[in-house]
């Protein structure tokens, strides 16, 4: 039976997990904490606390192999501790996949990228995703290994909307002129790695994105819309207070194109837009209370 091993088995990973077990899938995910990995049993993955538990064993009884965790300054985790182990194994998998970013191609002042767009990223964070693609399409090259990039844009879903801004009055809505970034909705996610999954094409980059790349501060007013709440107030972006880090998402404008994963794998997307992503969270939301 197929099996799926995942490393940094967060938020993404665990919207794809239920997709594959009631096929029949096993899966195992690695997280960093005992707590993390008692949550994952409950939901049916098969838990690792990674580091800190050899992997060979589960890279040795692995079909497909998915990558969340992110790199840091010592570059790639998993390919920095277990590349030769990954190496071994690489003739008996089926399917690898790689969650990186649109921020590899960074500031596009609002233009068009699509998957050949050259890499240019603005931020150290897409720097560093940059250099993990080169590194894991390095070891693809090496060894034959299968791998798929998934290039996600802003991650929304459950647990991870506006919602809870708008309702404590924190939100604000950033105005930087010509500002966009595109977005994809969790269950999004889940379905395009479903898709590649049951399609593998080795070597394949895939951008995983809505159809409706739009300026930040529409999302907030359509979030307080929907909430029946007041127009959160409008804050120039060169005025406002922000974290470096919230303040580094602006560095970068983009609209992304994501037609090959509609033409290559069939993908007709759950939540095209941001606005029918927000009413589904909501009304899952009020049916939940």
């Amino acid at each position: 039976m197929p099996h799926l091993l995942s490393f940094g088995h967060g938020y993404s990973a665990r919207a794809l997990s239920p997709l594959l077990l009631q096929k029949g899938w096993t899966v195992t995910g690695t997280t960093r904490s005992a707590d993390k990995a008692q949550a994952l049993q409950a939901e049916g993955v098969q838990s690792v606390v990674w580091p800190g538990f050899d992997m060979g064993e589960h890279l040795s009884k692995a079909t497909h192999v998915l990558i969340s965790a992110g790199p840091n300054d010592d570059g790639d985790p998993v390919l920095h501790a277990l590349r030769d182990e990954i190496a071994k194994v690489a003739g008996q998998l089926e399917w690898v996949g790689y969650l990186s970013t649109t921020g590899v191609y960074g500031d596009h002042n609002g233009g068009w990228v699509d998957e050949t767009t050259p890499l240019s990223p603005s931020t150290k964070r897409g720097q560093l995703r940059v250099e993990a693609e080169a590194g894991w399409h390095e070891l693809a090259a090496e060894t034959g290994l299968p791998l798929h990039i998934f290039r996600l844009a802003g991650i929304y879903g459950p647990g991870r909307g506006p919602f809870s801004k708008v309702r404590k009055g924190t939100a604000r809505r950033i105005i930087k002129e010509n500002q966009v970034f595109s977005r994809i909705h969790v269950d999004d996610i889940a379905q395009v790695l479903e898709a590649s999954i049951r399609q593998p094409n080795a070597g394949a980059v895939y951008n995983l994105c809505d159809d409706d790349a739009a300026p930040p501060q529409d999302v907030i007013g359509y979030a307080a819309k929907l909430l029946g709440l007041p127009l959160p107030e409008a804050v120039p972006f060169e005025s406002a207070g922000m974290s470096p880090m919230a303040r580094s998402f602006y560095a970068e404008s983009k609209r992304v194109r994501n037609d090959l994963i509609k033409t290559e794998l069939g993908v007709r997307l759950l939540y095209p837009d941001y606005r029918s992503g927000l009413n589904a969270l909501l009304e899952a939301d009020n049916t939940s209370v």
